[in-house]
């Protein structure tokens, strides 16, 4: 059995009530409430609410960037490299659309200086689909002209589904990811 940490819990308490409310309407005292502590637990283990909004950008696009990267990895062939990322990555945020939402939409809340550190990690993400489509298009088998735009446009499909998406919808994770992959590889290939 597993336990979870003081910490842990605060950190999903804040993304049940992030993802409920937004970060602005959200008080720490919702945090404690949902987390089964007082108010002042929340500052023995985070400095502020915005700390806690950090933590989870940070976890959140660590596992996105984990989730592209395995992805990218995982075969030499370019199509299916593409076809693989595009599904990883939307399967990923489909799966965590309640993170996803947060990390990508509560983003101006950080601090400037949190906001360039997640920033290196959405620098990242975009640098692996970048090099993916520029492989793909060295070895003659994608077709694609604006190298960056395309890895933007292609991740957003990804990045969007948080937006919309809940389990038990019309139209599973899995389906949606395939769907993305699909439209992915047709976009691109020659």
């Amino acid at each position: 059995m597993t336990t979870i940490t003081a910490r842990q819990r605060l950190i999903d308490a804040a993304v049940e009530a992030f993802a409920e409310k937004g970060f602005t309407a959200t008080t720490t005292r919702d945090i404690a409430s949902r987390a089964g502590m007082s108010p002042a637990a929340v500052y023995v283990h985070h400095d502020s609410k915005e700390s806690l909004l950090f933590t989870v950008s940070l976890q959140g696009h660590r596992a996105a960037l984990d989730v592209i990267d395995r992805a990218a990895e995982s075969t030499t062939d370019p199509v299916d490299r593409l076809r693989a990322m595009v599904y990883d990555f939307s399967l990923w945020h489909a799966d965590n659309s309640r993170v996803g939402r947060i990390v990508q939409y509560e983003y101006h809340a950080l601090t400037p200086a949190h906001r360039a550190e997640v920033a290196t990690f959405r620098r990242s993400i975009e640098k692996t689909m970048q090099d993916a489509l520029t492989d793909g298009v060295g070895q003659g088998v994608l077709d694609v002209d604006d190298v960056p735009g395309t890895a933007f446009s292609l991740l957003s499909l990804g990045v969007d589904l948080v937006r919309w998406f809940e389990p038990g919808g019309s139209r599973s994770g899995q389906e949606l990811a395939s769907l993305h992959a699909d439209l992915a590889v047709r976009m691109t290939s020659r």
